[in-house]
């Protein structure tokens, strides 16, 4: 499966990257400023002379000329190899094994596309003038009128939904399925399989939010959440997991959501699992997933094939960049799908800023929400846009459901709080390419195809009690690597790159007991409790007995002091006094000696659902406890964590609560007649 450097020379324009041109900097910075930049860049990035070193490229004789020019270059050199070149090249990627992902076997478009899938349905504002934006409009057969809110563009509608991911995609189906008039505000671009390029650093800025790197206020915890047309589902890892039977039972029976026993929830991961057509099985694994499972079996522990949404020979290992073989299936080629073809309109560019209340005369709820405001990103469109519906659906997720409806001037005490993350650490293994068994490179292959679910006992392997952890594989660009792995010299993180090809990386992931809270956007608090902590130090080592178990030579943590253990030659003795060692480190800001970083792709439970407005913030149908006709249908909504992936989880619930939208909608229409 060896993959060949291949060359994108299409691809949308802002997944390629933009070149910057001499001069083109706007940082105002002196020269005594930049000088002093310099000299720190060439200090953590260091020009290092190979003939010192005495290093090749593993072979017999001299390094080879990429070889070299790696170790030479400086992070003060004018033209450091941070970006690709006019052929989508990247000087650093032949020394350090990487490319992309072109092999011709694997790398095939299943069903070429004439069109886009949903052109028919999509209005990009990032493309338009001011002047443009009505005609548009009106293109797509959208019900215009005049706003009395001045420079607003006005559109009426039954249904405006806020987001296009695994909330927003499903309900948008459900909804213009049943005959409504539907429009979708995504606040990201939309990009399909031909657009996609696979190249890290564009890829991550345009498609996922604050460009992938978020993180919590006090730097501890990465935060990974997509910000495209179909959200997260259009570039998470396919891993489709439906919701634990004891996660189900502890929402019905200790929070009272009788939803989540019921066979309402049960037909509904059904249908998601239909719909995204997910495979159960893998032709053949990728590099890490082979680490993993034959660690697990040659340690005697169970090891699952992960449920994907696509074929059972996809092979991508790219698809945290959009798949770019265009089989796997997120709600922008599915659910998305089904509304455009239904009459649903997708209005890309267009930020969500608050929702419309007035006062609810009619009783019930204190406030009605008749709609939403919204404004384009492109600053050459000046108008907003104020969308008047009967139903109004957030669907932005954990991170920006809970400001928008702050913003919008609600009040409910659990608006924010109870946020989940599923916390996740990191190990590595690195494995010489001398195994038969494990031929690859870290970036091939598809990115979940295994799981490990970490168990006090053995007694437990074959119960339905809840795991500690799970263990999976990530998918970790060149960048993302250099910015994770810990810095103690220059010399040091140039030779760990140099075997990023084939440093093997294991996740471990625990459903978390403590939790957070969203301040405001893009300011996240969020603390680990010792339970969570003693999980995720359980899962770590027992990650680490896995890579020893199949075949590294060395292992290790990202923690900052470099710790890592030689095993060749290293006995059970060393090797568990070097486990004795491992803990989940303070984050960066906590002074201490040696410090650490924890990541999330998965929030969850900002805007919880519960019984009772003290409880949670919508009921069981997703209905805002304080607004009548406002519905929160993303994964804010789930009572806690889930424990694993938790894409089919978010889809199911949405399912659910988008049906009992349709049925809330058909009983007022049959009371008004």
């Amino acid at each position: 499966m060896e993959g060949k450097i291949g060359k994108i020379e299409q691809g949308h324009p802002l997944l390629r990257g933009k070149k910057r041109e001499k001069g083109e900097y706007t940082h105002g910075f002196s020269q005594a400023q930049i000088q002093s930049l310099s000299a720190i860049c060439a200090t953590i990035i260091p020009s290092v002379p190979t003939e010192d070193l005495h290093v090749s490229n593993g072979k017999e004789g001299s390094p080879t000329k990429p070889l070299q020019e790696f170790y030479m270059a400086s992070g003060s050199d004018l033209n450091i190899p941070d970006e690709t070149d006019e052929k989508s090249q990247n000087p650093t990627w032949e020394a350090i094994g990487y490319n992309l992902p072109t092999d011709p076997e694997h790398d095939l478009i299943t069903e070429p596309q004439t069109n886009r899938p949903l052109e028919k349905g999509i209005i990009e504002t990032i493309h338009l003038e001011s002047s443009s934006i009505l005609e548009n409009l009106a293109k797509k057969n959208l019900n215009l009128a005049t706003s009395s809110l001045g420079n607003h563009y006005c559109i009426q509608c039954d249904v405006v939904i806020c987001g296009s991911g695994s909330g927003g995609g499903v309900a948008a189906a459900v909804l213009a399925k049943s005959g409504y008039k539907v429009v979708i505000l995504e606040k990201g671009n939309y990009f399909t399989c031909k657009d996609y390029t696979s190249l890290e650093a564009p890829s991550m800025d345009e498609m996922y939010e604050s460009g992938g790197i978020l993180s919590t206020m006090d730097g501890k915890v990465m935060v990974l959440a997509g910000s495209t047309v179909g959200g997260g589902s259009a570039v998470n890892w396919s891993a489709c997991i439906k919701t634990p039977f004891t996660v189900l039972q502890e929402w019905a029976q200790k929070r009272k959501l009788d939803l989540f026993t019921s066979k309402e929830y049960a037909t509904a991961m059904d249908e998601v699992y239909a719909r995204l057509g997910v495979t159960c099985k893998c032709e053949e694994e990728g590099f890490q997933n082979k680490v993993l499972r034959k660690g697990c079996e040659k340690l005697g522990l169970p090891v699952e094939y992960v449920g994907r949404n696509s074929s059972e020979r996809h092979f991508c290992g790219s698809c945290s960049y959009g798949c770019r073989t265009g089989e796997k299936r997120g709600t922008d080629t599915t659910w998305l799908v089904d509304a455009v073809n239904y009459g649903a309109v997708i209005l890309t560019g267009v930020k969500a800023e608050k929702f419309i209340l007035m006062d609810n005369i009619s009783g019930g709820k204190n406030k009605r929400c008749t709609g939403v405001i919204a404004k384009s990103i492109n600053p050459n469109i000046s108008h907003r846009f104020e969308i008047k519906a009967k139903v109004t659906v957030s669907a932005c997720g954990s991170l920006l459901t809970p400001p928008l409806m702050a913003a919008s001037g609600l009040r409910n005490p659990n608006i924010g709080r109870h946020l989940h993350l599923h916390p996740v650490v990191f190990v590595w293994g690195y494995f010489p390419d001398t195994d038969p068994d494990l031929k690859g490179k870290v970036f091939e292959g598809g990115i979940i195809t295994s799981l490990n679910k970490v168990e006090t006992s053995l007694e437990n392997l074959n119960s339905n009690s809840t795991p500690r952890a799970i263990i999976e594989t990530p998918a970790l660009g060149p960048g993302s690597i250099a910015s994770l792995l810990p810095w103690v010299s220059g010399l040091d993180m140039k030779q760990r790159m140099l075997r990023y090809s084939r440093t093997a990386h294991l996740l471990v992931l625990t459903r978390d007991h403590g939790s957070g809270k969203i301040i405001s956007e893009g300011k996240i608090k969020y603390r680990l409790e010792d339970i969570d902590k003693e999980n995720l130090k359980y899962g770590l080592r027992q990650a680490l007995r896995i890579l020893v178990a199949a075949g590294a030579s060395e292992i290790g943590t990202h923690r900052s002091d470099g710790q890592r253990l030689k095993c060749r030659g290293t006995g059970e003795k060393e090797l568990e006094e070097f486990l004795d060692e491992v803990e989940v480190s303070r984050g960066p800001a906590s002074k201490s000696e040696v410090w650490g970083l924890v990541s999330t792709a998965h929030q969850m439970g900002s805007c919880r659902m519960g019984t009772t407005e003290e409880d949670g913030v919508v009921d069981q149908n997703g209905e805002s406890w304080e607004a009548e006709g406002l519905f929160v249908c993303d994964g804010s909504v789930l009572p806690s964590a889930v424990g694993v992936n938790p894409m089919v989880t978010i889809q199911s619930v949405a399912l659910c609560i988008s049906k009992r939208i349709a049925g809330l909608m058909k009983e007022k229409k049959a009371k008004r007649l």
